[in-house]
């Protein structure tokens, strides 16, 4: 018979080879064996001609000699590579799959099957499509998956899963080298496209993966059940020999059994309880002097030591809550107002999650104490947990016990020493955390914040879950630029600004004076300190945006008055300023001075620190040169981009300023920030910098009673900046009358503290044309007249009237 060569989607007349249980895949080798007359003899027909078979497989492996309807629609034409005839008369036939094939009729079946087939045309895949990408990595993956499950799985079969890129021919590959079932390839077979054919193969390895699963899960319980009781028969027999032989078996089993009481009546959940009552057991079959039963015991007193199901009852009384926080604080109005309205959210809806407060101020403001009075308003245990320099994970979740050592982590010990599941538990410092090769603390402290996680959070050492939904965390911070971002999304920040000088005056002596005075065993007959005396300490002897530096103070002071009446000096000792130098020494802070008149070329500015607000003077110098700009003291990158914005801003408007336009050329600039000591850098010094160049190069003054804060962009427009609160205080110390800020920063003058607000005259500006207008002084007939709507902007700011008032600028 002649054999018609297959093209691309024809009709041909092929030697059909029915196959029992194998399925042949197209671009595939398979090899086996051939034993039925017919079979032998297609295939002597396809080795006499153009070598080509119809390979097709039976649906019932019981069938001798198979019908058209015992046999599957699809099939693959095969090439023949190599015939072995075996001694027993059978053949051993390789072939080499061309192409899928459907089995249109079979035309005879002696003395082989001849079948008249048609080829099938399989549509390329778009190999560079996305859908076909990402199903041939998922196709990998979920092979891998599979081959986890069969450690005999040849290398090979690996790296040739890797190589191949074309979906349809992967999808062959895999299913011709892996057993599945006869109906799963002819299912694959028949996919004609590629990308259908990888989701169905993916379908069928998951299916394959899950019982393969279950199998091993089968297999391993079964084997279990069978040893479990005779090796635990056997262990526990031998121990008990052992221990018998040296005398002390007893005692660790009564010991093993006093804990497993211990246990059960703390009304565990059964996975909490199974795991305590199993390291009991345990702790029974080891000898009490060895190394893992002391182990053991303690981990099983660790986890004892846990305040399992103990609440304390919270007080809901918001009245006696706003006493005790008014009593524990002067000022913080707001800072108070915001935790009454906290503790009354928790009163209405005691299980509402998610507020965790996170205090943020200066060093000595307050926070810890803020903390404590929240606790002592709700009756909760407080603990406080200092995490400054805390690098390493296991520090927030414990190590693991199998360590030398090993304990567990902060948050645990916290409720061990709170003694309930509800304290207020304080995070302090948290944006002093650190991470390096041992961890991220940070990431370890998500768990522990989120209310969706804490509810079961595991410790590494105790290692089963603990609910920490009823702690209430507070956190805080000097500064929240410093606490990590995922951290702080979860938190609700609540700034607390620097102290008044009333408000620290106050403080001190309403809590401060007497908490030092019964500190060091005096009274107020033994000890007076007068309020100018307190004025004097704040003013002289401390500079802080909080009290602690003045607590301090007043504690020498009680020591000072405690020598003098044990040394029998004196019977009663009353502080007025002119006593604290003698007691104290030289006074250590003076106040800043401001200049005695207008000069050239410094600006006053303000700026924001960790200890609050400071004033910044700002110098500019120019000398014969060569363009040359220096800039000194300790200033960081920041301030030295708001320099050289400053210059280019200058430059850009020299006609404007009446500036020599080629000063950059034939003069040298430098900018100095007094205190060179102490390194300087913020967003907020453009606008001084700008006004002390423009000083210098046009030779105005600067009105000494005037200090400014603002970034700038090169057009000369003030940005706004942060800290305003803070910055107007040491304005209003350093006896500034006048700060010009920001016009975006207008809106939070209402944060400020009111005898603030009316020493100082705040002027929101929104360009550079406004800030010189109102900072520099004019001089002489040659100044221009400015703008109307700048000049309207100076209400006692110069002695002339507003209609002579002249642009600070000089003329070209």
């Amino acid at each position: 018979m002649k054999n018609v060569v297959p093209d691309s989607g024809g009709i041909m007349t092929l030697p059909l080879l029915a196959l029992r249980g194998l399925i042949a895949m197209p671009g595939m080798h398979l090899d086996f064996e051939v034993g039925r007359k017919q079979s032998i003899a297609a295939v002597d027909e396809a080795v006499k001609h153009d070598r080509l078979l119809f390979i097709v497989a039976q649906r019932d492996l019981r069938v001798d000699h198979p019908a058209v309807e015992d046999l599957y629609a699809y099939g693959i034409t095969a090439s023949v590579r190599q015939v072995l005839k075996m001694p027993d008369g059978t053949l051993r036939v390789l072939v080499q799959g061309v192409s899928r094939a459907r089995l249109i009729e079979v035309t005879q079946t002696e003395p082989y099957y001849s079948a008249v087939i048609e080829t099938q045309q399989t549509p390329p895949a778009p190999t560079d499509s996305a859908k076909s990408e990402a199903l041939v990595r998922m196709l990998r993956e979920v092979f891998e998956d599979y081959a986890e499950y069969n450690p005999k799985m040849p290398q090979e079969i690996m790296m040739n899963v890797l190589a191949v890129d074309e979906p349809g021919q992967l999808a062959d590959y895999i299913a011709s080298n892996i057993p599945l079932k006869l109906e799963n390839k002819q299912k694959i077979l028949e996919t004609l496209d590629p990308i259908k054919r990888l989701e169905t193969l993916i379908v069928i390895l998951h299916r394959e993966i899950e019982i393969l699963d279950i199998d091993r899960k089968i297999g391993r319980k079964v084997r279990e059940q069978i040893e479990k009781n005779q090796r635990e028969y056997y262990l526990s027999e031998q121990i008990k020999a052992l221990q018998s032989e040296l005398g002390e078996g007893k005692s660790t089993a009564v010991e093993a059994q006093e804990y497993a009481d211990r246990i059960r009546k703390l009304g565990l959940a059964p996975e909490q309880a199974d795991k305590l009552l199993k390291e009991a057991a345990r702790l029974g079959r080891l000898h009490s002097n060895s190394p893992e039963s002391a182990v053991v015991r303690t981990y099983l007193d660790t986890c004892l030591e846990i305040p399992w199901n103990v609440y304390t009852k919270d007080r809901h009384d918001l009245k006696a809550s706003e006493r005790i926080l008014e009593a524990d604080h002067y000022g913080l109005e707001k800072v108070k107002e915001r935790i009454l309205e906290f503790l009354a959210v928790r009163m209405i809806a005691p299980d509402f999650k998610g507020q965790i407060l996170c205090l943020v101020g200066p060093p000595g403001v307050g926070k810890t104490s803020i903390a404590q009075s929240v606790a002592r308003a709700m009756r909760k245990k407080f603990v406080r947990l200092s995490l400054g320099g805390v690098r390493d994970e296991a520090e927030i979740r414990g190590h693991r016990k199998t360590y030398i050592g090993a304990m567990p982590g902060r948050i645990i010990s916290a409720l061990q020493r709170a003694g309930s599941l509800n304290p207020v538990l304080l995070l302090d410092e948290i944006d002093k955390l650190g991470d390096d090769y041992r961890g991220d603390p940070a990431a370890a402290l998500l768990e522990v914040l989120d209310p969706e996680q804490n509810k079961a959070f595991y410790d590494h050492y105790v290692e089963i879950p603990v609910d920490l939904s009823q702690v209430l965390f507070i956190t805080t911070a000097n500064s929240a630029d410093d606490i990590p971002r995922p951290l702080l999304d979860r938190m609700d920040v609540i700034e607390i600004g620097s102290y008044t000088q009333e408000e620290k005056k106050q403080i001190a002596l309403r809590h401060l004076f007497p908490k030092q005075l019964a500190r060091h065993g005096l009274n107020r007959r033994k000890l007076v300190l007068t309020e100018d005396a307190v004025d004097r300490l704040i003013e002289s002897y401390t500079r802080e945006a909080g009290v602690r530096n003045l607590e301090r103070r007043i504690a020498e002071l009680c020591r000072k008055a405690a020598r003098g009446i044990v040394g029998g000096q004196v019977k009663r000792l009353q502080i007025t300023p002119d006593k604290l130098e003698d007691l104290l020494g030289p006074a250590r802070y003076h106040k800043d001075a401001l200049p005695d008149e207008d000069q050239v070329g410094i600006a006053t500015g303000l700026a924001y620190t960790a200890t609050g607000g400071e004033i910044l003077f700002v110098e500019a110098g120019s000398m014969e040169g060569s363009g040359h700009l220096e800039l000194t003291g300790s200033l960081g990158d920041v301030m030295k981009e708001s320099a050289r914005a400053a210059l280019s801003y200058i430059r850009s408007r020299v006609y404007d300023l009446g500036i020599e336009p080629d000063f950059y050329k034939t003069k040298d600039i430098h900018i100095h920030v007094p205190e060179g000591a102490i390194p300087k850098d913020g967003p907020s010094a453009g606008v001084t910098i700008t006004t002390a160049l423009v000083s210098e190069l046009t030779r105005c003054p600067v009105r000494r009673n005037v200090a400014m804060t603002g970034e700038i962009t090169l057009r000369g427009r003030v940005l706004p900046v942060g800290g305003l609160r803070e910055k107007a205080m040491a304005a209003y110390k350093a006896g500034i009358t006048t700060v010009l800020i920001p016009r975006d920063n207008a809106a939070e003058l209402s944060e400020i503290d009111e005898a603030v607000r009316k020493a100082l005259t705040f002027v929101p500006v929104k360009d550079m044309d406004e800030v010189l207008t109102l900072a520099l002084c004019p001089r002489g007939d040659a100044l221009r007249q400015r703008q109307s709507d700048a000049v309207s902007a100076l209400p006692a700011l110069c002695p002339e009237p507003a209609g002579e008032r002249k642009s600070p600028f000089l003329a070209q």
